[in-house]
């Protein structure tokens, strides 16, 4: 029985410690919450209390005494202490409304700082995947999370004072007693004996609450099992666009899936009985308490034990205290329901980040000679059973063009992640210029590189914010970026005063006229109908325009390749030593993506360029090639080497892809 009792009070202690780990996480987002919470919460729970106690003690006078001058003073106490407590809950209302206002935006700002600080791999880790997804499966389907927190422990104070304020205010009706002798049912209310009773009556009635509360959060736990699956397919659902969606019929598909699935899904149906139940059991509960009460009060008041106002502030006051104490024991239910999301939530904003961030500061060197070397690198994701790469040794230096190649799987990506060091080797070192790039200050190697992703994102801020990644950043050097990653024709659209007069491009014939030069002989019709609707809107500088519409109406919608150029723009403002570019021409059309090759010694400048690319024409501007084949460097040196090697594998990918250009 002790080790129970032990082991229940270790849960129970568990169960608070995620509670109040929550608090101060609201505080932290929100300072001086509670302190408002709890005033409010006070002043709210007390209101009704003093009006009913203040009712009484009228009624009671003019039953009785009817003393004018006592009336006038109840009377005055009444209004003024109404019209005080109205006054400073209104006031903390408002307070507690703007604090409302910002919780919802800074808890998500909060969850994306903490998802900063992660580990790269967490990101691409499947039981992190399902971790997350069950997480906010639960926040959109319950509403369980951190937020929830604040509305339950604010109900279970408020609960918890109304059982105080109901306690101080009833506790004399238990006490007093009748004049003179009384018998039978009579005799029993007015003695010492009744008080007991109802006494256990009530506390009867508080376990069985908080007994019905428990299982049925345990009945729901249970239902909610397959939640994060049901989510999965309301996701689907949610994405339903696109031309497959037409062209396949798929929306009929969907559509009944979801209807399936998450309009009436076997969790919802078990949820609801649930609920039903045992809501159903508490409300027949409180019923027989309330009534036993009301006659117990009733009688009370018959035998002369106190006067009508009295009977109307007890019949109040014990009404409340039930609703309390079966309100606690509600709160306490829902907040062991939301534990289990917090206990999940808390969880995945744990999760470790154990990669060694290094202590030696990059050399900041003025030639900037570095020189990047793969020293027998093999590498495994985590969890993983095969090898990602395997005994991959290589060399390249400052001003190198360097391209990977090789089929989907060989490898090419997950040398860039290492290269990038969003992972570390699992077996061998990565060295710049001959020291573990693990030891270098991890903020310090990444600013090394400039890299452009295949799943690239841009955002719904600024353009200019979006390529400089930054809010104060120097207009002119990104207009210049712009102009180099093939983007110039888009300030055809500004004033022709503007500081757009002055661009690089305009001002200066060479390479960087033909990165527009595929825009400007396209007909009018053809350009892109998004940079047209920038001649009609208030904001005519560009830069200050947003991409895409969904948080500002006059924001720019730019094309696929539009958006890839920008991309490309950003990691030119970085101005790194490194430029990675992982298919930065998948979006673009011929014309466009041939003068992006023409002038790629332009973008690139005197840095390392590693270029990733199923095009091989790219290749042919590269000073060196690598190819990549179920991880591993099966090839290395210039398109025109490996293309004359007719049994290797860049030679085979070549003609694959030449033969359909070849007549």
């Amino acid at each position: 029985m002790a080790g129970n009792n032990n082991e229940g009070e270790r849960r129970l202690c568990k169960e608070w410690k995620l509670v109040w780990r929550a608090m101060r996480i609201l505080n932290e987002m929100l300072p001086h919450l509670w302190l408002y919470q709890v005033l409010g919460i006070l002043t709210d729970t007390f209101s009704p209390y003093f009006g009913l106690y203040m009712s009484a003690q009228l009624v009671n006078e003019l039953a009785g005494d009817c003393d004018y001058r006592r009336l006038l003073m109840l009377a005055g106490i009444t209004v003024l202490g109404g019209f005080l407590l109205s006054f400073t809950a209104k006031i903390l209302q408002s307070k507690r409304a703007i604090y409302d206002n910002f919780l919802f935006d800074k808890h998500e700002a909060y969850l994306a700082d903490a998802q900063n600080d992660f580990q790269y791999e967490h990101l691409e880790n499947p039981e992190v995947v399902h971790l997350r997804s069950s997480i906010f499966a639960g926040m959109n389907a319950t509403g369980a999370g951190l937020v929830t927190v604040k509305w339950q422990v604010s109900d279970l104070i408020s609960n918890i004072l109304g059982v105080i304020f109901s306690v101080s205010l009833t506790v004399s009706m238990f006490t007093m007693a009748a004049q003179g002798q009384y018998t039978g049912i009579f005799g029993f209310i007015n003695s010492p004996a009744s008080a007991v009773v109802i006494l256990g009556l009530i506390i009867l009635n508080a376990f069985c609450s908080i007994k019905i509360s428990a299982a049925s959060v345990v009945r729901q736990q249970k239902a909610l099992g397959k939640l994060a699956a049901d989510n999965t397919h309301y996701s689907i659902f949610c994405r339903l666009w696109g031309a497959d969606m037409i062209m396949f019929d798929l929306n009929r598909v969907v559509i009944e899936e979801f209807r399936k699935r998450r309009l009436r899904p076997k969790w919802v149906a078990e949820r609801e009985e649930t609920v039903i139940r045992y809501n159903s059991l508490s409300i027949i509960l409180n019923a027989v308490v309330n009534v036993v009460l009301f006659f117990f009060t009733a009688a009370k008041a018959y035998i002369g034990v106190f006067g009508i106002g009295s009977f109307i502030l007890y019949q109040g006051t014990i009404r409340r205290f039930v609703a309390a104490v079966s309100g606690i024991a509600s709160d306490l239910g829902g907040l062991r329901h939301n534990n289990s999301y917090l206990a999940l939530l808390y969880e995945y904003l744990d999760l470790p980040n154990d990669m060694y961030k290094g202590t030696l500061a990059v050399e900041k060197r003025d030639d900037i000679d570095y020189e990047i070397e793969f020293r027998d690198v093999s590498f495994k994701y985590p969890g993983g059973e095969n090898w990602a790469l395997r005994h991959v040794s290589m060399k390249f230096k400052i001003g190198d063009k360097l391209a990977i190649v090789g089929e989907n799987g060989s490898g090419k990506t997950t040398f860039i992640k290492l290269l990038c060091r969003l992972y570390d080797p699992t077996e061998g070192k990565i060295l710049l210029n001959g020291i573990d790039i693990t030891r270098y200050r991890y903020e310090e190697y990444m600013a090394l590189f400039s890299v452009v992703f295949q799943d690239y994102a841009l955002f719904g801020f600024p353009l200019g914010e979006n390529v400089a990644v930054k809010l104060d950043y120097d207009e002119d050097r990104v207009r210049d970026c712009l102009v180099r990653a093939g983007l110039g024709n888009i300030f055809a659209s500004e004033p022709s005063d503007s500081d757009a007069s002055d661009l690089p491009e305009q001002a200066e014939a060479g390479p960087r006229q033909a990165l527009d030069k595929s825009e400007e002989d396209k007909p009018e019709e053809d350009k892109s109908k998004s940079l047209e609707k920038c001649l009609h809107t208030k904001e005519k500088n560009v830069l200050k325009r947003a991409i895409g519409r969904e948080y500002d109406s006059e924001g720019i919608d730019f094309s696929g390749g539009e958006r890839q150029k920008i991309a490309l723009a950003r990691a030119l403002y970085k101005d790194a030593p490194f430029v990675v570019l992982d298919e930065p021409t998948a979006a673009l059309d011929p014309i466009a993506e041939a003068a992006v090759y023409e002038n790629f010694n332009v973008l690139v400048e005197n840095k390392t360029a590693v270029f990733i690319s199923h095009r091989l024409s790219s290749c042919r501007f590269c000073d060196s090639i690598a190819v990549f084949d179920h991880g591993q460097l099966i090839q290395q040196g210039t398109h025109d080497a490996l293309a004359a090697d007719a049994g290797g594998k860049y030679s085979q990918l070549w003609h694959a892809q030449a033969q359909y250009y070849e007549k």
